[in-house]
């Protein structure tokens, strides 16, 4: 039985809510707003698995890499797709027209995009409902504290302006990483089909960042750009028409009446099947393997001294290559900078990380005050069951984990994992909490501090949309950052529709900084190591193999810069090589003469 006590605290609560409730009621009716029905999201038609043969499935706001890769895992799996051309300023315009207001940088270019796109159609000779019918959109969705969350109520707001009502968008929640949330059976979400996307993203990533560290190096310019285009057009050519794997096809003849027969076998046995083939099918590695020999075909000059840019930022304006961020990419390879673009992979890790933490958090919140006891059968079970469902997230995180390990070892990279953003968490938490969420959460400022503690680059140059509300948090943790570590160059740069001037002009000044930060980093390298420049460049010539793009450099720590990675590499190599030193003395005294 209660006490007394007890009930009367719990009769004066009930009074106290009663009262809040009345007064709640009466301003509401005050202000009108007695009678409000609560919104409800619109009905929309479904994208159905019998439009699969004329409904075309539009997509973008990626680089031109990963949307080709993309492109080719869509037709490959039987659906007709495009990729929508890189937004330029018109689609802002076009985007601020029919949009609302207020919105941030990537709505208003992706929205004007893609009205913009429909509109072009329509001028090819298409009807509106020939458009509505035939076209479906596949986008990013969220449900993140930044507009982000807003952007398919955006979409549809700005195609009914446009006169384009009832054009369907398909979601890929960014809360659900890799799992789509659309739910339509138009797009089935098959092993194949999964794992095609993963390869895609996977290669797109690895492609980007090749031409990114090559070209700065090319010896004969343009050819890093040609090479690549062919590279990419092999991997999508693979990605599209490779067989797929069935396990009735490929098991013996003996065995196949036993599997037909037991369908858990089947299944089980197919999926691993799919998973293996899509990661090391011989058609997938030699395509690898003939993009590799062709890149490496590229000849480079790696003692060009160019400082070493490191972008991060929000995700869009990181990783578009057009107007969305002032075209930043080409502008800091023209001012003679080698850029380090962000991978797509890290998003994902960051996205699984989050996930495994959170229910991690929930999971020891959740937790009882005290275990039961082994007699008390019924509180064992209830806690055993919740504490296996919060832990859940975690154990799929360890199995995606190692799927995407496994794609990286593929193609010869080591990629972000759930190790990376731990790190990266790790050195943003006296800064930036794990847990709060929105666009990049903590890890613009982990990756800001951990590309310059570990000297990976000369410079961080953070792109965000204006306005931006998650990146405008980073920034202002950012001061504390840049307070801390004296010799970090950190500039942030807020992307819109008009400004490039000015932005062009704070990354020259930062430039600059950056740009006698990696000479001062190559002149004492020369200085260490007593050799000049012309006794590399000698070295170089005489050994071809240190010309090839592909050629890894060992890293020594505390060097940035790629010059000068590579000019101590390359004084390790004549200090080991008593036979050239040899050549190289008794052939001195030749060219002297001469």
């Amino acid at each position: 039985m209660p006490g007394t006590e007890e009930i009367v605290q719990t009769d004066f609560e009930v009074e106290i809510q009663a009262r809040i409730d009345a007064e709640r009621a009466r301003l509401r009716a005050e202000a009108g707003l007695a009678r409000m029905r609560e919104f409800k999201k619109p009905t929309e038609r479904t994208f159905k698995a019998d439009e699969r043969d004329y409904v075309t499935i539009l997509f973008g706001g990626l680089t031109w890499k990963h949307e080709e890769m993309i492109k080719a895992v869509f037709h490959g799996s039987g659906y007709r797709c495009e990729n929508i051309p890189t937004p330029v300023v018109a689609d802002f315009q076009a985007g601020k027209e029919f949009g609302n207001n207020g919105q941030c940088n990537p709505t208003y270019f992706t929205v004007g995009n893609l009205v913009r796109y429909l509109q072009m159609l329509e001028q090819q000779g298409q009807t509106r409902k020939q458009i509505i019918d035939n076209y479906v959109f596949f986008t990013a969705g969220s449900c993140g504290p930044c507009r982000f969350g807003m952007y398919e109520a955006e979409y549809r707001f700005a195609l009914q302006n446009a006169g384009f009502d009832g054009f369907r968008v398909l979601l890929f929640q960014q809360t659900d990483g890799i799992k789509a949330a659309s739910g339509e059976p138009g797009l089935k979400f098959s092993v194949d089909f999964g794992m095609g996307m993963l390869n895609a993203l996977n290669l797109g990533d690895v492609i980007n960042e090749l031409v990114y560290q090559v070209r700065p190096f090319e010896v004969n310019k343009g050819e890093t750009d040609r090479v690549i285009h062919d590279s990419v057009k092999v991997l999508t050519d693979t990605l599209r028409d490779r067989k797929r794997w069935h396990i009735m096809e490929a098991a013996p003849a003996w065995a196949r009446p036993y599997i037909e027969k037991n369908k858990m076998l089947s299944g089980i046995g197919c999926t691993l099947g799919k998973v293996g083939h899509n990661l090391y099918g011989k058609e997938y590695v030699d395509a690898l393997h003939t993009c590799r020999d062709s890149i490496n075909a590229i000849e480079v000059d790696r003692l060009r001294v160019k400082p070493v840019i490191k972008i991060t930022g929000e995700f869009w304006a990181q990783t578009t290559e057009g107007d969305g961020n002032f075209n930043m990419f080409a502008f800091l390879e023209k001012e003679g900078a080698q850029v380090l673009v962000e991978p797509i992979a890290t998003w994902i890790a960051y996205m699984m990380y989050v996930a495994k933490e959170g229910a991690k958090a929930r999971a020891d919140a959740e937790a009882p005050y005290r275990d039961p006891k082994w007699y008390e059968l019924k509180n064992v079970s209830q806690t055993t069951s919740k504490y296996s469902k919060n832990r859940r997230p975690q154990r799929r995180q360890r199995h995606v984990d190692l799927l995407l390990s496994s794609h990286h070892q593929t193609s010869g990279r080591h990629g972000p994992s759930s190790d990376s953003a731990k790190e990266l968490s790790r050195l943003a938490h006296p800064f930036y909490h794990q847990l709060a969420r929105g666009g990049e959460g903590y890890m613009e400022v982990g990756k800001n501090v951990y590309y310059t503690v570990n000297h990976l680059c000369h410079m961080v140059l953070a792109l965000k949309p204006f306005g931006c509300m998650p990146s405008t948090q980073s920034d202002g943790v950012q001061s504390r950052v840049v307070n801390k570590y004296k010799d970090m160059i950190f500039l942030p740069i807020e992307t819109s529709g008009e400004g490039e001037v000015n932005a062009h002009s704070r990354v020259q000044m930062a430039l600059a900084e950056a740009k006698a930060k990696a000479r001062a980093e190559f002149d004492g390298v020369l200085e260490q190591t007593g050799k000049s420049l012309e006794e590399l460049r000698a070295y170089v010539e005489h050994h071809p193999i240190l010309k090839q793009a592909l050629y890894k450099v060992p890293h020594r720590n505390g060097i940035a810069g790629t010059a000068a990675q590579f000019a101590w590499h390359v004084s390790d190599l004549i200090d080991k090589d008593s036979a050239y030193r040899r050549t190289a003395r008794t052939s001195a005294p030749l060219r002297q003469v001469a």
